[in-house]
């Protein structure tokens, strides 16, 4: 999505992706990395806290001023709800409760999506599947822009608008390049979503619910924290369809900005990526990486191509 570009402009490549040969040679060296897998004890407790901080925000937006529920959805409530559809991607690789206890991992992704205020969680884990199988795979991977929107958003003042409507075609895109079957799990989280949306309501009126949609909409916009969607995939550098991000922002993301480390090992928590990098880290020192999903956004909007260096450097 650069300043012209057309269909052909696509990186094409037909080769594997690298991530499961670097996980093989890392494990062959590093076989103590396999002892970071497995769930996470901490995560259910900080999802929970989670929870409750955004019921308690509910109940103190009730009875403010429109403007200012606006601007606390969007400078509060939209930080945590971002924060909170990470920690479901945790929550899909099934590090709240293991493997072995995959029904409770999607329960307790439901559970996660309820500040969030639209239902979420079960179909992220239906198309997450492929985002990692099919790594960039061409109407496999959902997470891809299409060409439409490679096309059209092509000009700064567009590409501020794809920014604005990014959560439209995160929702929309996949029915449109990868339609799946709805399943009953789908449904159960909708309805556990619209019965806990309408409590709110009942409870506290309309505020409180637009601020749980608002700021969830918001912060998958303009907002610093909707960097990673582009730091992760974009192709700031040829060659490489895959960065990590090394900043402030993973205290609030659960170490989501640890994305080629993520990729190498999908069953590791967010929590204890930041050791795979300190472990094997002559496999990770060398590849280009963030240091600002702010520059991220201001060099997708505003340069043909970003600035990037190799070896211990920054894109």
């Amino acid at each position: 999505m650069g300043n012209r570009v057309t269909r052909d402009d696509f990186e094409w490549v037909y080769t594997d992706q690298p991530h499961t040969e670097r996980r093989k040679e890392i494990l062959a060296k590093y076989p103590e990395i396999k002892k970071l897998m497995g769930p996470d004890p901490q995560l259910k407790w900080v999802v929970s806290l989670m929870v409750l901080t955004q019921l308690v925000a509910c109940y103190l937006v009730k009875d403010l001023p429109w403007k200012w529920v606006f601007f606390w959805a969007y400078a509060f409530g939209g930080c945590l709800n971002h924060s909170m559809t990470l920690a479901i991607h945790d929550i899909s690789h099934n590090v709240a409760f293991g493997n072995k206890e995959a029904k409770w991992n999607r329960l307790f992704g439901m559970f996660a999506n309820l500040p969030i205020g639209v239902p979420y969680a079960t179909s992220f884990k239906k198309y997450h599947v492929d985002h990692h199988r099919y790594l960039a795979g061409d109407g496999l991977d959902v997470d891809v822009p299409t060409a439409f929107e490679g096309r059209f958003f092509h000009s700064p003042p567009r590409k501020i608008l794809w920014l604005f409507l990014q959560p439209v075609f995160y929702i929309l895109r996949p029915l449109y390049v990868n339609p799946k079957p709805f399943t009953g799990l789908e449904v159960i989280n909708v309805a556990v979503q619209l019965a806990y949306d309408l409590l709110i309501y009942s409870l506290w009126g309309p505020k409180p619910v637009f601020y749980m949609i608002a700021g969830s909409t918001l912060a998958m916009g303009i907002h610093p924290i909707s960097g990673h969607f582009i730091a992760e995939h974009y192709m700031y550098l040829k060659g490489y369809d895959t960065f990590s991000y090394y900043g402030p922002l993973n205290w609030l993301t659960f170490n989501v900005g640890y994305h080629m480390e993520h990729h190498d090992f999908p069953s590791i928590p967010g929590s204890r990526l930041p050791l795979v990098k300190k472990i094997a880290a002559e496999y990770y020192d060398h590849l280009p990486y963030h240091t600002s999903w702010v520059c991220v956004l201001w060099d997708f909007i505003f340069c043909d191509s970003s600035p990037a260096s190799q070896g211990r450097g920054e894109v």
